[in-house]
């Protein structure tokens, strides 16, 4: 069974904590395969305060993702009325803007990177006001380009933010089951 075929029940979220998850996290941020998520010189303290400072923010929150209650991943939830894409895009009711980072590992899973980003869209999803997924992930980040596409993802515009060339791209509800149930059949 590869990790994309995991129960559900195999991917857990609780609530960053800035202070006592911070180092955990520095490793990850910091690490050459994080390279598109642009703290690659970030010290300790750096992490700290920009996880509290997300901690403190009104729309955008931060929690720790667990594999079999291992933490294994990142998610940031945000509302693009307020954080990451203001006056870049008409936003619609229900739009929810996310980030993901999967920890860096020795041990490769085929089908981890995968598994996580759905169960990231399935805990989005949870809430019924989401009805679809925001992301702007750098222009040159092909590979997640690739996986968003596997759960429904679709390019809307290339945007330009300050810190660097986005695709904008987004999610809906269907989209995602209707992926998801795609490649449920191809297995």
């Amino acid at each position: 069974m590869t990790a994309d075929r995991h129960a559900s029940g195999d991917f857990t979220f609780r609530p960053l904590d800035p202070l006592s998850d911070a180092e955990l996290l520095h490793g990850w941020v910091t690490h050459p395969k994080a390279s598109f998520w642009m703290m690659q010189d970030a010290s300790l303290p750096d992490v700290e305060r920009e996880y509290m400072a997300i901690a403190a923010a009104e729309h955008h929150d931060a929690f720790l993702g667990l594999h079999k209650g291992v933490p294994s991943f990142l998610m940031e939830r945000y509302d693009p009325r307020y954080v990451e894409l203001v006056g870049l895009y008409e936003p619609l009711p229900g739009d929810v803007g996310m980030h993901f980072l999967t920890a860096p590992s020795a041990v490769r899973i085929p089908g981890f990177t995968r598994g996580v980003i759905t169960a990231v869209m399935r805990e989005l999803f949870a809430d019924p006001a989401t009805r679809r997924v925001v992301v702007e992930p750098d222009v040159r980040n092909t590979a997640v380009h690739a996986l968003n596409e596997t759960v429904g993802f679709r390019p809307e515009a290339v945007i330009q933010k300050p810190e660097k060339e986005a695709l904008l791209s987004f999610c809906t509800r269907e989209q995602f089951e209707a992926a998801v149930r795609e490649r449920e059949l191809a297995i």
